[in-house]
């Protein structure tokens, strides 16, 4: 039997494998900058990326009662990676601001925030289209490639090295070249699935559009503007904000919840009526008004003392003419 979600999974685990390498540099470095607010967001991401590895192996294990029992974790994990993301964004913009410089990555800090909560809020709200609902998932998974593989290029890779203000060039390159890996990911996992696969098309344009965005905006006065939110509020908003927004959009459509006892609550598949059934409650026709029972169904043998001749079998006999059907 073909196994699914393979791809997926090795995807995710590359992504994973990749964030750390990236982030190793913060406290492997000659200058190590490993902080609070940086270890915060290591653990989020990393946990958010395993979660959705325990969630693609529980589907492929048709595991889909642990699968949706872990799913409701996106309450606290949601809102919980949004706010450390916006709070890292914050504290970076603020460590520039106090000397009154600009942050160079405050525009791509700002923008993959916003992109991330995004792609998460989408996929609250698409969580009744499967297919849609992981592809929204998975490419929450290909951002953070993004910004792992920025990382490991400005760390580890020659030619893109940040080894003093002359190379700060090699900020730019890597950013170009992290959006181009990215996106011919992105667009792979497009054509695998293009009738669903639209949310990858829509991750793969916001690197286009934070290069672009990169390129025409003051980062200065983006800057000071970040800076002024503060860390504490930055994160408390941040994480009350959006958690209304998951309730919010669990809230919009509370009659096409599944209930418990059906067959797609139990297997993830839209239960088919079957045609066969007897009782279920609608309009006899006219046929089955003639003939006494429901069409398709097996008529139930009459009682031994109930009389022949008022059967619904007699009396379409009757009707086409067949004599020799007398009651009993």
């Amino acid at each position: 039997m073909k196994q699914k979600y393979t791809l997926e999974i090795v995807f995710l685990v590359m992504v994973i494998a990749v964030s750390v390498v990236g982030f190793s540099s913060l406290a492997l470095g000659e200058q190590p900058m490993l902080n609070a607010y940086h270890v915060l967001h290591i653990i989020t991401s990393l946990a958010w990326l395993l979660l959705l590895v325990t969630q693609l192996v529980f589907i492929r294990q048709r595991r889909f009662h642990l699968h949706r029992t872990i799913g409701t974790s996106i309450f606290a994990a949601g809102p919980v990676l949004v706010a450390s993301l916006t709070l890292l964004t914050v504290h970076s913009a603020a460590k520039d601001a106090v000397r009154g410089r600009a942050d160079n990555l405050v525009v791509q800090n700002v923008t993959f925030a916003m992109e991330v909560a995004l792609l998460v809020f989408l996929a609250f709200m698409m969580r009744r289209n499967r297919s849609v609902h992981g592809a929204l998932l998975m490419c929450t998974a290909l951002m953070f490639l993004a910004i792992a593989l920025f990382f490991a290029l400005i760390s580890y890779v020659p030619g893109y090295l940040i080894e003093g203000p002359e190379t700060f060039s090699h900020f730019a390159e890597a950013a170009q070249a992290s959006a181009l890996i990215c996106s011919v990911i992105g667009l792979l996992f497009f054509l695998k699935n293009w009738r669903t696969g639209w949310p990858w098309l829509l991750t793969t344009s916001f690197f286009f559009l934070n290069g672009y965005l990169q390129g025409t905006t003051d980062a200065k006065p983006l800057t000071m503007l970040v800076a002024s939110i503060g860390r504490v509020p930055a994160f408390a908003w941040s994480l009350t904000i959006f958690l209304a927004l998951l309730w919010v959009a669990w809230k919009v459509a509370p009659a096409t919840r599944i209930e418990a006892g059906s067959d797609q609550h139990l297997t993830g598949r839209r239960q088919v009526t079957n045609p066969l059934r007897t009782d279920l409650r609608r309009p006899r026709t006219r046929q089955e008004e003639t003939l006494g029972t429901p069409l398709g169904a097996v008529p139930a043998e009459p009682p031994a003392h109930a009389p022949m001749a008022n059967t619904g079998f007699a009396r379409g006999a009757r009707a086409c003419g067949i004599e020799g059907i007398k009651g009993t």
